[in-house]
């Protein structure tokens, strides 16, 4: 089980960012994809999950209505598409699978490399 995230960079702050975590090794549909973002010196921090058996999505309140968690199944891709960007969404986004959607990060044994996101003027 392989997960490959992408998409970071700077942007300024109203902005939007469209992040893809890529898997590789296994079968999107057998599994549930969640995003997590790390800033310095914080815990890591659940964002969203997609179930992609069936499409069902979940978010955190920090970012419901502004981010969008989607699959692409012939990509065997999840996408975390960010609108609204703020500074204090600045950190390193995650992407890790498992068996269900779990809001904390010890619930995930798979996980991607970080792609830093960075929201500044």
């Amino acid at each position: 089980v392989q997960l490959q995230a992408s998409g970071g960079g700077l942007v300024q702050p109203g902005g939007s960012l469209r992040l893809s975590c890529a898997a590789s090794g296994f079968t999107l549909d057998r599994y549930a994809i969640g995003w997590f973002r790390q800033a310095p010196g914080k815990e890591r921090e659940w964002l969203a999950c997609i179930i992609s058996s069936d499409g069902s999505t979940y978010y955190s309140d920090s970012v419901r209505g502004r981010f969008t968690i989607s699959r692409d199944k012939a990509m065997n891709t999840v996408y975390l598409q960010m609108n609204s960007l703020k500074p204090e969404d600045t950190a390193i986004y995650y992407c890790a699978a498992d068996s269900m959607c779990w809001r904390t990060a010890t619930g995930y044994d798979n996980w991607g490399q970080g792609t830093q996101v960075t929201v500044s003027s």
